[in-house]
């Protein structure tokens, strides 16, 4: 069942190979036998890369091939057809309700005047290979109707005559003369004026060229050219001589010389005007310069003729001879005039390329053609029936494209998806956003398009959607799958190896199912440039695929075949064919793919492969199918009594064949000899080695859930917990879940739980009543199943267990989130009661610790002195340290604040501040503010009573704060505040009375200050910052 394409007996016809033979390849049948049709895009190369269809004999030994030649049927009537590089057998495609093919040309070119359009053009043939008549759906009309008389002047200055008529035959010759296109009058002037021939005179353009040939020059000694042109003006347009009504009028003049009727000038000009006649002006200064006059009289007044703005309308020549110039140029011009041309920005259609790719829908009976080229290469589809054909305006795929860039090449592949009777049409954008594009549509009875769904590639320049393939994989005439191709997709080592997605289709929406497993990452392959519906390989039943990677193996390349298997595709190959093994010097093999039909007559399908220069036909082989089928007694698993008997049958199919073989017997030769001498051709042993194939079958237990055989259960689900502080000693957060069925048995009933990223799942608390739970953490982070119960859940069960999680101190978040959903496999009645989401806010201690270090002073106080020049004469110094300590979580921001007892409540002055360091701490206005060591300061101190006072501290005396800011403190680190200060000798001084009955001694007052400073009261407001939220501490 594994290879079903045999190397054996395979036919390689072979072509040009710088003509790009094998570029397309379908395989073909009519009543004279069976073909392959090969396209061959460059055929012509090197001199003319028309292209053309070889037609190869499959019966026989013949391993060449005969072209159609059919490049040079290849026209659209009435048409400028330039045939060159048109590369027709670019798309090659079966045409079932004609019974033969269509190919398509898609640079084929038109031109119009001197400019080239490339609508693309299409051909079908018939089954004996004639060629029908081509057809263009994006032709372009060579501008519109337009009347164009020549003034030309025939005075005697005119000289020489015969450059002249030169320029009047190249002029007409760039010019799409016909009666449905342009018409050209003339008429000639000296004194009077006379037409040589009216718009209706000829209806040909070689008619038109070949009279103006014979124009004589009238010649004259006056040069009126405002009676001419005022001539001209009346007659040339009037209906009964070929004036069109809606057709642009052209006057071209043509005069060597100013005019003797310039008096008239300004009046006849405005009656053209009025009359809407575009005028070209050309001054033919070879007279003036012959006889040096001053040119500059005769180029304004020939400006005055031309229409505006002159720099477009106004020419001048310095002789006769030169007028065949400007020749061109004037016809170009007279080509892009408003209303016939394209130019500028009105670019739509003229570059399609309408053909590089088709595909017809046999259920509308309409032909789709891909036109890359639309639109600025924005690109769009064209659809073609037998009545006419659907052009799709820029807008019907440009927002689906999103294309600021005009690039997307929508149309580069098309197909349909098939419904049961519903078409959905598909085009592939490769370069749409640069990574590709499906876009899937349809089309209502109004013929209006109505874009359905799309699907977008995942890698840059991969050219996801430049191959687009349906599988019907079931036969049961519905598309199942829809295969991208992105063979240019690139291996994570940099190499062209190529991908096939695989989307699975319902009604037109594409959903999708992973990819093929193709070649290896470490060499290009562009695996998935063709891929091929094959009907039913391997005779399992399904459709398979077929796939191509033509650069694999050195560019030799690779065939790859997928069986499909139900309504799916197996992602990983059956069979792998390289080129090599076919012809050592086979190039591209895998280009191009075509799987239609039996071409051998085994009843079997065969494929047929493109390379560079050749195309390979390989037959299919008959094989052998195994089916296994398994039966169990008793049919259902019994719970309780869990022994089941099974059944195994195993069928063998074999395709007959005949095998005939003549033996001779040598008995006297080698008698000795008891090896076996005959070997398996495939790998020249005497055995066949052969991966197994698993086969699987179901057996259902048996449910207690009434006469309907359907378990209708009924789970509520209860969570309780309480907020949580987390702090590194306190990293359990628990939940108390119950669950309880109320209705019918509940089998394999489980709580899924999805916890947020600051959780980690920690351990269970089983229920009390030994009922069993067990959890499993899921393959996915974060997820918890528990079964609940195990099998059965019975009726009014309830069970009681805990969950625990640790907090991941590692993410930090304000709230930890707790989804949990009770489910069984049975069908629940009531769903909104078995979900449950608990969103916790958690606080995080930030662990900061203030400890200061304990100093002892002995301090001596002295008298006070009546005046302070330097710190020494306020008192003893005081000084003391504060640390500040992180724990575990890093502090973006705390503040410190420090009060200390600067003077008594009388107004004595108690603690001198003289600096601090460590952190930045906000004590401008603190420190030393009496400016003590630079300005001389004289102290004043009133005699105050501390009788009862024990400590000096904010509440005994007035106190002075400074702020100290830490910002960024990292984890487990010390910060250090030092503050340095003097005692005020006077104070203690002047309050301390010795010899008075209750007051205390200096030193014990001096001593009492001092344990009030080491005993400071200290406010602290720490501030911590949990990413963007304030937590207060």
């Amino acid at each position: 069942l594994m290879r079903c394409l045999s190397l054996l007996g395979a036919k390689v016809f072979s072509g040009p190979v710088a003509d790009e033979f094998g570029y397309t390849v379908r395989q073909f049948q009519n009543h004279q036998g069976k073909w392959l049709l090969v396209g061959s895009p460059w055929s012509g190369y090197k001199t003319n890369r028309k292209g053309d269809v070889y037609k190869c004999e499959i019966p026989g030994s013949k391993t060449t091939c005969e072209r159609l030649n059919l490049q040079n049927s290849v026209n659209v009537a009435a048409v400028n057809n330039i045939n060159t590089n048109m590369s027709l057998g670019l798309t090659l495609i079966e045409t079932p309700k004609t019974s033969g093919f269509m190919t398509c040309g898609p640079l084929w070119a038109q031109q119009c005047g001197s400019q080239y359009y490339y609508p693309g053009i299409c051909t079908e043939v018939t089954p004996l290979f004639q060629p029908l008549p081509s057809f263009s759906p994006a032709i372009q009309k060579c501008g519109g109707p337009m009347d164009i008389v020549i003034v030309l002047d025939g005075s005697n200055s005119i000289w020489p005559w015969p450059p002249v008529v030169e320029f009047l035959k190249k002029l007409l010759g760039s010019l799409e003369i016909s009666p449905s296109n342009t018409q050209v009058s003339i008429i000639q002037y000296a004194v009077d004026s006379a037409f040589e021939f009216q718009l209706n005179t000829y209806k040909t353009k070689a008619e038109v060229v070949n009279a103006a040939a014979g124009i004589a020059q009238m010649q004259g000694t006056a040069t009126n050219t405002f009676h001419a042109i005022d001539t001209a003006r009346k007659n040339a347009f009037l209906p009964e001589n070929g004036g069109r009504p809606g057709a642009t009028k052209v006057m071209v003049v043509v005069t060597d010389g100013e005019s003797h009727d310039k008096d008239q000038r300004d009046e006849v000009i405005k009656k053209c005007e009025d009359a809407k006649i575009t005028r070209f002006g050309i001054a033919v200064l070879g007279y003036y310069l012959r006889n040096d006059i001053d040119t500059k009289n005769l180029i304004m007044e020939i400006k005055s003729i031309a229409s505006s703005p002159s720099e477009k309308y106004f020419f001048n020549v310095s002789a006769e001879e030169a007028l065949l110039e400007i020749a061109g140029t004037l016809g170009d011009r007279i080509f892009n005039l408003e209303g016939t041309g394209k130019g500028g920005d009105s670019f739509q259609m003229e570059m399609s390329q309408v053909g590089f790719s088709a595909h017809y829908s046999s259920m509308e009976d309409v032909l789709m053609l891909g036109a890359v080229g639309a639109y600025a290469w924005s690109g769009t589809v064209v659809h073609q029936t037998a009545q006419k054909s659907e052009v799709f305006p820029k807008n019907t795929f440009e927002n689906i494209l999103e294309d600021r860039n005009d690039s997307s090449l929508l149309g580069y592949s098309v197909t349909t998806l098939v419904d049961t009777n519903s078409v959905f049409y598909v085009a592939g954008a490769p370069r749409s956003r640069h990574t590709g594009q499906v876009v899937v549509y349809t089309v209502d009875n109004k013929k209006q398009p109505k874009i359905l769904t799309s699907q977008r590639g995942d890698q840059i320049g991969s050219y996801f959607g430049s191959v687009l393939c349906p599988l019907d994989v079931d036969k049961d005439s519905v598309s199942d799958l829809l295969l991208v191709g992105a063979p240019t997709f690139m291996s994570e080592l940099k190499k062209e190896i190529g991908k096939v997605y695989v989307f699975s289709v319902s009604k037109g929406i594409l959903t999708s199912d992973g990819s093929l497993v193709g070649p290896s990452s470490s060499e290009n392959a562009r695996f998935g440039m063709a891929i091929a519906a094959a009907p039913d390989l391997n005779l399992d039943g399904f459709n398979d695929v077929v796939v191509g990677a033509p650069l694999e193996d050195s560019n030799r390349g690779v065939l790859y075949v997928f069986n499909g298997d139900k309504k799916f595709i197996r992602k990983q190959y059956s069979q792998k064919i390289l080129g090599s093994e076919l012809d050592p010097k086979l190039q591209y093999f895998g280009r191009s793919l075509n799987v239609n039909g039996d071409l051998n007559d085994d009843s079997i399908p065969d494929v047929s492969i493109g390379a560079y220069g050749k195309v390979v036909q390989l037959w299919s082989k008959r094989i052998a199918s195994v089916k296994t089928t398994a039966s169990f007694n008793p049919e259902n698993i019994n719970i309780l009594n869990k022994i089941t008997g099974l059944t195994i049958c195993t069928l063998f199919l074999f395709f007959p064949a005949v095998i005939t073989c003549n033996l001779t017997l040598d008995a006297d030769l080698l008698s000795y000899r008891a090896v076996s001498r005959g070997l398996f051709s495939s790998n020249n042993e005497r055995f066949l080695k052969e991966d197994i194939t698993l086969h699987s079958e179901e057996i259902p237990f048996t449910k207690d859930c009434g006469s309907d055989d359907v378990c209708d259960s009924d789970l509520v689900l209860n969570v309780n917990t309480s907020p949580e502080i987390s702090s590194f000693n306190n990293r359990r957060l628990s939940f108390e879940v119950l669950m309880e069925n109320k209705l019918e048995n509940a089998y394999n009933a489980r709580v899924i739980t999805t916890y947020s990223e600051n959780l980690f799942y920690a351990s269970i608390i089983p229920p009390s009543d030994g009922t069993e739970v067990k959890c499993t953490p899921g393959k996915d982070s974060n997820t918890l199943s528990c079964q609940v119960g195990y099998p059965v859940l019975k009726p009014n069960d309830r069970v009681t267990f805990g969950i625990n999680f640790d907090f991941n101190l590692n993410e930090r978040q304000k709230e930890a989130r707790v989804s949990m959903v009770a489910e069984s496999d049975s069908k629940e009645k009531n769903a909104a009661d078995n979900t449950v989401t608990v969103s916790i806010p958690v606080l995080y201690d930030s662990e900061v610790i203030l400890t200061r270090y304990k100093i002892l002073f002995i301090i001596h106080l002295l008298s006070a002195t009546t005046t302070v020049n330097n710190y020494d004469d306020i008192g003893p110094e005081f000084n003391f340290k504060l640390k500040v300590s992180t724990g575990n979580f890093p502090v973006s921001l705390a503040y410190l604040i420090v009060s200390l007892p600067v003077s008594t409540r009388s107004g004595n002055p108690l603690l001198y501040i003289t600096g601090t360091n460590g952190v930045n701490c906000e004590t401008s206005s603190l420190v030393n503010p009496l400016k003590i060591g630079r300005e001389v300061y004289t102290p004043s101190f009133s005699k105050e009573s501390l009788r009862g006072i024990q400590e000096l501290d904010c509440k005994t005396a007035k106190c002075e704060s400074m702020k100290c800011v830490f910002a960024d403190m990292d984890v487990k680190r010390d910060y250090f505040v030092n503050i340095t200060t003097r005692i005020w000798n006077g104070t203690f001084a002047s309050a301390t009375k010795p010899g008075e009955k209750g007051d205390l001694p200096i030193g014990v007052i001096v001593g009492s200050v001092i344990g009030g400073l080491l005993l400071l009261a200290l406010a602290v407001l720490l501030l911590w910052k949990v990413r963007l939220r304030l937590l207060k501490v």
